[in-house]
């Protein structure tokens, strides 16, 4: 009994256990290119993240679409809107946690370890609604 009950608990936040699952790699992609650049070879906070972003989110994306929301349509009619739309987003968040490194870390003087983990949290939160709402919505 107890198992059927947990199944359909999963089976009702489907999408929001997956998405902090693929959230939880993508934010260790993110984490994996950011930290190298930024503590070894010295990139400023905002190249760091901008190069960790793009690794970022073609990893999402490849997750995402899929996994996450679904979406297993592949053709170029379906593919390309989806893509335009989630790199549109995603750009968004990009460009919000950029400015924010920016200036805590590289005008402020802020711990740029400590900075990028206060953004992250509030890129998967901004992400996931962008998603979910704009680029994946769910088909009536």
């Amino acid at each position: 009994m107890r198992w059927q009950k947990l199944k359909a608990l999963v089976l009702r936040h489907y999408d929001v256990l997956t998405y902090l699952f693929f959230g939880a790699l993508t934010t260790a992609v993110n984490y994996l290119v950011y930290l190298p650049c930024y503590n070894w070879l010295a990139l400023s906070a905002g190249v760091s993240n901008m190069i960790a972003w793009g690794a970022a989110v073609i990893f999402a994306f490849l997750t995402n679409k899929p996994f996450v929301f679904k979406s297993h349509d592949w053709s170029a009619q379906v593919l390309f809107p989806e893509l335009g739309k989630f790199l549109g987003c995603r750009l968004g968040s990009g460009i919000l946690e950029t400015v924010f490194l920016f200036v805590t870390v590289d005008l402020l003087a802020w711990n740029g370890n400590w900075m990028k983990l206060i953004t992250g949290i509030l890129v998967v939160v901004l992400n996931y609604f962008g998603s979910k709402l704009l680029v994946f919505p769910q088909k009536p």
